[in-house]
């Protein structure tokens, strides 16, 4: 994906003439529902009707203002490889100021999006571009109908999805509710001790510290006119208010003999660090502390790092929706940890893009008041955090997943990489310190012969420009990588020197590469015996069964295969297309 030009962090992302003019490049290889995301879609022009296609844009309006904003790219099929089959172009007698008076006059609350034209030599010769800014959501149709963009795809506007979205907005932050009774009943010593205690641990304000109980949750907008807030007993309640006032909360650890059976469970409802102090103590005591020296290197590790579990218990307890029934549990297997909490992502945050996006609260005066304290922060850093306190252990990265109502976080415990440990602190040592990119990189080629940009963009969940750059850095600048093909065929590997070096003695992955002429000669082997037998060439599909290699590898393969062996020829488009072999 092509690097988009953002305004503002927590705003979307527009995608420029000329960013769109470099993706068109890449229809040659994949269709354009490939390049598509949260914030880019292209659609083919309706020609049948032109008040069919006016209401598409109206349509396709509110879709993207209602998902937070993007660009729409029209005249282009989104499901055909080749740059001349896909972009079809709109008509020439279409007026982009006229498509600006009808989205405005057919929509409510007004919207105003730019349109803008693209020159190409196919089709009709022009795309429009139409950029939907940044609102305050939920628009609809004059009729009262309206789709908002998830990920890729425009959905109905349901009821669950207009409530999720003025959780969003903050108009309706159920923590924020006010709770009968004086404030000093529902407060619990203990509770606000921890809270003192891990705040001054991360150097919150002092003059927050040196409060009183009452007047520390006033100032912290917890309590409000005299009453405390749902918030408030979250983070300094005592038991008995939390059971009454937020009767879904809570929490369950379960000791997991297997998938069905559990050996201990303990359950409660306490304040929040109240909660995850306990659930830390019972998983720390199957987390031994072991220690390995390497030269002057002393490394003491964990199976699961303090600062994941810390993180991830903190965000499951943070981003629980308190309306749904159903405690925030933790199953903890022999191999492997999962931290669920009630409450699917919100805000357009997904497993893809949670490195990057901006935070969205679900409970914005409960997170605020973290933030206060220092126990949160603002910048997104808890995801990345967990991923490379495993990557640089030589760990697998947390598996974030969002299944239904509720999000679960898998950790795998995994082996100790003592090279890879080691790696990271001689580079640290000598100022070149690993990046998360970097890290997700590397660990993807320890366990993968090669990375395109492609897979490295979906990897570090970046565009395919900023994954160039890391790339182009980590092989001229850093020496870690060496580079092969070219164009779009361009692919990484590690040198083998760092490759060994990174690679445990005796494990079977460290002389691995791939032998691509031996792919070569075994595809136009096959290709010959085909043709010599009058029957059907290869598929994409086929040559990777035979191959082992990913599409995007096959399709760099048989373009080099081609250029050297004349009689190799592609027919067919998309799906259908098959590689022949004639003499």
């Amino acid at each position: 994906m092509i690097d988009p030009i953002c305004v503002h962090d927590s705003l979307p992302c527009m995608h420029t003439p000329d960013e769109v003019r470099r993706l068109l490049d890449d229809l040659d290889v994949v269709p354009a529902d490939e390049l598509e995301g949260q914030d880019l879609d292209f659609k083919e022009w309706i020609t049948r009707s032109r008040n069919d296609a006016l209401n598409q844009v109206v349509e396709y309006a509110v879709c993207m203002a209602n998902g937070g904003g993007g660009t729409i790219v029209f005249g282009v099929r989104d499901r055909v490889i080749g740059r001349e089959q896909a972009i079809i172009g709109v008509p020439p007698e279409i007026d982009i100021n006229r498509l600006k008076r009808v989205v405005y006059d057919s929509t409510d609350p007004k919207l105003t999006p730019v349109f803008e034209e693209l020159r190409v030599p196919e089709g009709t010769g022009r795309l429009i571009l139409m950029q939907v800014h940044y609102g305050i959501p939920p628009y609809t149709d004059t009729s009262g109908h309206a789709k908002i963009r998830v990920g890729k795809d425009c959905q109905p506007l349901t009821g669950t999805l207009r409530r999720r979205i003025s959780v969003e907005t903050g108009e309706n932050d159920f923590t924020a509710g006010e709770l009968p009774g004086h404030p000093e009943s529902h407060i619990s010593a203990a509770a606000m001790e921890m809270l003192r205690t891990s705040a001054e641990r991360e150097h919150a304000p002092d003059e927050f510290l040196e409060l009183s109980d009452v007047d520390l949750l006033s100032s912290l907008g917890l309590i409000r006119s005299g009453h405390i807030t749902r918030a408030g007993i979250l983070l300094a309640g005592k038991e008995r208010s939390i059971c009454q006032h937020l009767p879904n909360s809570g929490w369950t650890h379960l000791r997991m003999v297997d998938d069905t059976d559990y050996s201990n469970r303990m359950d409660g409802q306490n304040a929040i660090l109240v909660a995850i102090a306990r659930i830390f103590d019972r998983i720390m005591a199957d987390n031994p502390i072991t220690t390995l020296k390497q030269g002057m290197f002393h490394f003491e590790f964990r199976r699961y790092p303090e600062i994941v579990l810390r993180e991830a218990l903190m965000n499951a307890f943070c981003h629980a929706d308190y309306r749904i029934g159903g405690p925030v549990i933790v199953r903890q297997y022999p191999d492997m940890l999962e931290i669920g909490n009630p409450g699917g992502f919100i805000g357009g945050v997904s497993p893809e893009n949670i490195l990057h996006h901006p935070p969205v609260a679900r409970n914005p005066l409960l997170v605020g008041a973290l933030m206060q304290l220092h126990l949160v922060n603002r910048s997104n850093l808890g995801v990345p955090r967990m991923y490379k306190a495993m990557l640089i252990e030589g760990k697998e990265v947390p598996v974030i997943r969002e299944q239904g109502d509720a999000v679960t976080v898998l950790l795998k415990a995994g082996e100790f990489s003592l090279p890879f440990r080691v790696f990271v602190e001689e580079e640290s040592e000598t100022g070149k310190g690993l990046t998360v990119d970097h890290l997700l990189l590397l660990a993807h080629l320890l366990r993968h012969p090669e990375v395109d940009t492609h897979t490295a963009a979906s990897l570090i969940q970046r565009s395919e420009r900023e994954v160039r750059d890391v790339l182009h850095e980590m092989e001229t600048v850093r020496g870690y990588l060496d580079r092969g093909g070219t164009g779009r065929g361009t692919y990484w590997v590690l040198r083998p020197d760092l490759h060994r070096r990174l690679m445990a003695p005796g494990h079977p992955d460290r002389d691995r590469r791939i032998d691509w002429e031996a792919a070569k000669t075994r595809v136009l082997s096959v290709l010959r015996q085909r043709a010599s037998r009058g029957e059907m060439g290869l598929s994409n599909a086929e040559v990777r069964q035979i191959t082992h290699l990913d599409r995007y590898q096959v399709v760099r393969l048989m373009q080099q295969l081609q250029e050297e062996e004349p009689q190799i020829s592609l027919k067919g488009k998309g799906r259908g297309s098959r590689y022949f072999y004639q003499e």
